[in-house]
């Protein structure tokens, strides 16, 4: 934490002791508080940010043996500077410091950082809040539908399969919530993580239009087959709620 104006006594105590909290191998506690006090502190407060993000990303802690899961965990809590008090929050706080801050470590799995977004996913959806219908008419994506892409087959990693490389093609996925709030995982083909894509981007009043413009940009030859596929997979999107305002196109 940085101070724009000289510490009074006190505060620079606070100051040395919250230091001496996160980060007890290099800032070392203040006179005033005896080694014994300290460290009751420094588990407590160590310990209760490990167990939000053990329960956030429970694949990645399965994967990690005990020393390397904790000198990460402590990594980011003497490191990362969190920008919310909310604990609902840590976890984008956590993907936050594996994207930007903790840079390229040898012993962290090739996938960690897909995997741990794909678990923070679950949480994030399900405490998003539903934004207000686009005036624009037109088809168009779920404020609380998600598509995604990722290098890595996330959904499938496990202590039994930790894959060293990404495989030729993608991983697509759409996470959604649905009217009962549950939360929903679908794997996806390209065809429909482009069309899904293009429905974020902004509402489409054309669905034959929307389907026949994703299979251009996908190098797919135009068919009545390919066409009777789209209106397809946009019904059962409808159906879903994943697409709305589907009267519309």
């Amino acid at each position: 934490m940085r101070w724009s104006a000289p510490l009074k006594p006190t505060q620079a105590i606070q100051a040395a002791f919250a230091a001496a909290i996160r980060d007890p191998q290099r800032c070392p506690a203040p006179a005033e508080v005896p080694p014994r006090r300290m460290a009751v502190y420094r588990e407590l407060f160590y310990n209760n940010v490990a167990s939000f993000i053990t329960s956030g990303f429970p694949v990645l802690r399965a994967l990690l043996p005990d020393q390397q899961w904790h000198a990460l965990v402590q990594d980011f809590f003497a490191d990362h500077s969190c920008q919310t008090p909310l604990f609902a929050e840590i976890g984008q706080e956590f993907l936050h410091y594996l994207a930007e801050e903790r840079g390229s470590i040898a012993s962290d799995p090739p996938f960690m950082q897909e995997l741990a977004h794909y678990e923070w996913v679950e949480l994030a959806l399900s405490i998003a809040e539903d934004s207000p219908l686009p005036s624009t008419p037109g088809l168009h994506l779920s404020p609380l539908a998600w598509p995604l892409a990722y290098r890595f087959p996330v959904q499938r990693i496990g202590p039994a399969y930790q894959p060293q490389t990404p495989p030729a093609q993608p991983t697509y996925l759409l996470v959604y919530r649905d009217v009962a709030d549950q939360i929903h995982f679908v794997e996806l083909s390209p065809a429909g993580f482009g069309l899904l894509s293009r429905l974020q981007a902004a509402p489409v009043t054309d669905r034959d239009a929307l389907i026949q413009e994703t299979a251009r940009a996908l190098g797919y030859a135009e068919s009545a087959a390919l066409l009777e596929a789209g209106r397809a997979l946009l019904a059962d999107l409808c159906a879903r709620g994943v697409v709305q305002n589907c009267q519309s196109a």
